[in-house]
This record gives C-alpha cells, structure tokens and sequence, in this order.
C-alpha cells in the first residue's frame, strides 16, 4: 500500500500525538583519550554545534556541516581518563607538562598511536582490575572536565529547536567483553563528577551508583551498546558476581536500562545470519572481524533478538523480564562529528585507523574491526510530545524509541485489540493512544488476539520503501523458545510465494559502475495491519516492527568508484537501509 507523505507540520505547543525527533546517543570527543589519540580535537561544544548545523573546523584544516541538523544529541565521552585528558588539553591544569602527556600531545605516526592505544587503553581497560596511567593528577582535574561536559550541554541546549542531554560512558570491557553503558539524564541536576569503570568494576555497582543518584533527586539511565561485542556478557545466565540472576537483579535491571543500542559503527547487533538462517534478512552489516579481536566469538546470545528471547524464559521463570529492551541507535563515533551516518560521504570514525580509503579497504581499527566490516553507525528516534530534554528522556525511559541504521525513516507500531486498519497517520495515532499500547509498551492480558498497526515514512532525501514487517517471540506453554517474521504489508504488486511463505524481493535500481539508484521502485509510505491469529493468551511474547528500503550503494561501493577501485568482493556492494521499532510485550495474568 503506497500513500502520499504527510504534510510536515510545525508546532509551537507540545502534540499529545507526539512527533518523531532524531538524534545522537554515542559521541566521543578529544575528552576521550582513545579519540585523542587517534587526532581529534573537537571539543563537546564543537561536537553539539555540529550537531545543530553549525560549521566546525577539524583538525586538518577543513570544515565540516550537517546537511541537515539533528533534533537532540549527547556528547557521551568515556568517563575513563576524563582527568587525564583534562591535563593534556588545558595549559594550566595539574599534571599538563608531564612527561608521557608531552609525549601524547606530540604523537604523529599511527604506530606511535596505535602503541599508545594497547599501552593505556586495551591493556588497563580490558582488564578485570583496570588502573589510572601514571600521569593520573587526581579526581579534581575529572571534575574539571566533567564541568567542561556539561557547560558545553547547558549552553547548546535550546527548548523546542535543539535538545542537549548531559550524559557520559561507563566503558567496562573485562577481559575484552564489550559491557559499555552509556548514562544520560533528564535534566542539569548532575551530579559534580561521574563513575568509570576503574572506579565500578560491575554493572550492579553501576546501578547502585544511580539508584543513589535517584534519592538524591536526580533522573538519569543507562543504554548498554554493541552486544555483538560482549562475548556472551550482555544477556549473562548468571550475574557479575558468578551467581544465578533473581528477582531484585531483574527489576533492578529493567528499571535502570530501558533501552539497548540496536547498531553502531561496529556493526548491527539485531541478529547474525548464522543463529537466524530462517530470517532473510539477517546478513545485515554483521561485522564478522570482531571475531579477530579479544577472543569475540560470536554467540546468539550476543545478539538483541536473543536477549529478548532470553528475556521472556526469565520472565516465565522469575515473572520479571531483565532484557526488557526497547531499541535506540548510536554511532560510536570517535571523530567529534555527531551522526555523520550517510552513506555517500563516509570518512570512518576513528582517525587515522579508518580516515583514508585505503584504511577502510585494507587496514582495521586495532583491536577491534577490519576497516571494511565498519558500519556508517545509526540514529536514535523517540516519539516525543516536543523537542525538550524532559520529553526526550521520558521518551526513552517508556521505550516509545526507535532506532535506523542511518537514514531518517520513521517508523511506528501500535498493539491492542480491535485496532482498525490504518489509512492515516494521524488517525492511527489517535487510535493507537487511545485503544492499544504504543511501541516499548505492554499489552494488558486480552482475551482476543491482538492486532497491530504499523506505519513508516521514507527519508525525505532518501530511498523507497520495501516493506514492514513484524517479529514476535514468544515462550509457550512448556517453557520453549519460538519466534516468527511476518511481512504485513509491502510496496508493489508482489504476492507472498505459498510455497516458501516467502515475499519476492522488491527489486535492485543500483548501479554499481556510478553507484547510483532509482526511486523507480518501493514506496515513500507503508501502513497496515496484522491480527496475531495464533494469539496464546497464556504465552509470554514480544512483537517488533522493522522497516526496510530497497537496496541503496554501501559505503565501500561508494568509496571504490570515486576513487575508481573496484570492488570489495568479501562485502556487499549494496544493503538495503532499516528501522526497527521498540517491541511491545504481552504477558499473561499472573
């Protein structure tokens, strides 16, 4: 079903119905010393006034400016070494003219980089009992620049045009297990410094940190990221501490982590062809050299859809969900440069690691990613009355999120009984509010089977749409894991195959000698409706929409001919853009 876009609609007072905003949640700056060491120079201001549109100069010379600006965005720099490199950048800071910070301030080549790197990152960092370097000046140069961090926020923060969260990144890695959150807060009651991992070696420390921060009046949550680099850790059976999860870890956990970060430049974390062969979509930017690095090898339980499977077998056991995730994007961008996710222009994000063509194509982010595995990373969505930090966050903290890997799709789904088929966006939003449950949300126990509606939007500067569909997993009666993919409604004439149960691909517009394509095919809108036919009111369940367009040139193909290389052969030269919405959940009476 293909409709005209929306008109777009500015409005002064906050909508009941809500607007979809855009932004970023995962942003390093020169505060983080991995960032410096790979030459950038951005500070948190410059990173927000990116952000909102504004030109920044970067370290070479030239400049850079957003096409278009985003809605909300929070510099989350490591809370790791914020001290250090407080010392490295302010003349008059304790520590400034030590040795081995002179040494940093001087670094060139990218091996002299790349051995800093291993020696006061991965070597401290990854470890079960992480330290501060020597050339450490004490708490109050982190408290210094923690104030940097939120000054920068405070002054780009702009109700109603441009939201700046306060935020920072716990960045836990032990033994290389990828555990990083990131925090973030409602508003500028922060407190006057923040936690690393050297100072919380667990997860359940964290969250006793915030439950802290919570009775002294303050607001703020965590966003775990990249799962597909935890090494088993970020849907664990048993807790940091080698015992089984009970109750308190599951409410604990599930109050504090609403959301999860779907996809970044490391790759998409949704799912992995190799545990979920049956989904055809499945191949999507799954980074497989993560594998090269810290003994990551890849489990299903790495992987969202398996967390939230995982999730629901504790919910039956326990009757509390610990993985009860709703998804946002972010990009891990190591540059300064918020949401820089289009295709066309990739410069990598990690310096010299991945800022050259030949680098992307040949070389690798050390320790981490080959450089042709990288992903353009992805933006965050939220359905928010209006564009204020206390309406983003609420946002978050309900789930009513999305994430895309990098274009501007908007995506929404509604869950309830009766629900009519859409035919208008505003009416399917009026509906949706009123009869069902909105996306992140909870279905109360129904005696019908329910129904969903969907509806999403193509980037106004982007491509077509393929189609929507719908995941639900389930846990039945006997305690077994299941899950199917449900195409509900699609773009075209194209019939679904009664043979295979499958849709026929909407088509390929690309070529690949210009590396352009065609709006020939798909559609601008899709809307639609599926009844849960197979409703088991005595089954635990999720359901999640994901939005696909039809296929556009990757970021390598791009790469290959303007630079007039061929190309890559072990990477796809197209991929076929996404959203995903946040699931709404359904659990029987108790």
């Amino acid at each position: 079903m293909a409709l005209a876009l929306a008109p777009i609609i500015t409005q002064a007072e906050p909508n009941p119905l809500r607007n979809a905003y855009f932004g970023e949640t995962h942003l390093h700056t020169a505060f983080s010393l991995d960032a410096y060491i790979g030459g950038t120079r951005l500070m948190p201001a410059d990173s927000l006034a990116y952000a909102r549109g504004e030109s920044v100069t970067l370290p070479d010379g030239t400049t850079a400016q957003h096409k278009r600006p985003l809605d909300f965005a929070a510099v989350t720099d490591h809370a790791e070494y914020l001290g250090e490199m407080y010392s490295t950048m302010y003349e008059d800071a304790p520590g400034h003219d030590n040795a081995d910070l002179v040494a940093l301030r001087g670094l060139e080549s990218l091996e002299d980089r790349q051995e800093w790197f291993i020696k006061y990152v991965v070597s401290s960092n990854r470890s079960a009992t992480p330290q501060h370097p020597p050339f450490f000046a004490g708490p109050a140069t982190a408290k210094s620049a923690w104030q940097v961090i939120v000054d920068a926020a405070e002054e780009a923060n702009d109700p109603g045009t441009f939201t700046a969260l306060i935020g920072f990144e716990w960045s836990a890695a032990p033994n290389g297990a990828n555990l990083h959150r990131n925090v973030l807060f409602r508003d500028n009651n922060v407190p006057n410094s923040v936690p690393s991992y050297i100072d919380i070696n667990e997860e359940e420390n964290l969250w006793k940190w915030m439950k802290g921060q919570e009775a002294e009046g303050r607001r703020l949550l965590a966003i775990p990221h990249n799962s597909n680099a935890s090494k088993g850790r970020m849907f664990p059976d048993i807790d940091s501490f080698g015992d089984t999860m009970d109750l308190d870890y599951a409410r604990t956990r599930q109050h504090f982590e609403p959301l999860i970060e779907m996809m970044q430049v490391k790759g998409n974390s949704e799912v992995h062809r190799k545990f979920w062969a049956a989904d055809e979509f499945a191949g999507f930017e799954n980074a497989d050299s993560i594998q090269k690095n810290s003994g990551r090898i890849f489990r299903q339980r790495d992987f969202v859809r398996g967390g939230l499977i995982d999730g629901l077998g504790y919910e039956f056991a326990l009757g509390v969900n610990p993985f009860k995730y709703g998804f946002i994007g972010g990009t891990d961008n190591h540059n300064g440069m918020m949401s820089a996710v289009a295709e066309d222009s990739f410069i990598g994000a990690h310096g010299p690691e991945d800022g050259s063509v030949e680098r992307r194509r040949t070389g690798s982010v050390a320790g981490w990613i080959d450089g042709k595995d990288l992903s353009i990373g992805s933006l965050a969505g939220v359905w928010a009355i209006e564009n204020t930090r206390a309406a983003i966050w609420d946002a978050m903290k309900r789930r009513e999120t999305f994430a895309t890997s990098g274009p501007r799709i908007k995506i929404r789904m509604f869950g309830g009984v009766g629900l009519s088929e859409p035919t208008d966006p505003v009416a399917m939003a009026n509906e949706g509010y009123l009869l069902g449950t909105h996306m992140g949300g909870n279905l109360p126990p129904l005696g019908d089977a329910p129904s969903f509606t969907v509806h999403a939007e193509k980037d106004p500067m982007g491509a077509n749409l393929d189609r929507i569909q719908i995941i639900k997993g389930w846990i039945d009666e006997y305690g077994d894991a299941n899950e199917k993919i449900i195409d509900v409604v699609w773009s075209g004439d194209r019939e679904i195959d009664p043979a295979t149960g499958k849709l026929p691909a909407v088509g390929n517009t690309v070529d690949l000698k210009t590396a352009m394509f065609t709006n020939e095919i798909g559609a601008p809108v899709l809307m639609g409706r599926w009844t849960d036919v197979d409703y088991d009111p005595q089954a635990t369940a999720f359901y999640y929409a994901r939005v696909l367009e039809i296929p556009t040139p990757r970021w390598s193909t791009y790469d290959a001919v303007r630079n007039d290389l061929s190309l890559l052969e072990d990477v796809p030269a197209t991929i076929q853009e996404r959203a995903w919405g946040s699931p709404i959940w359904y659990s029987p009476a108790r």
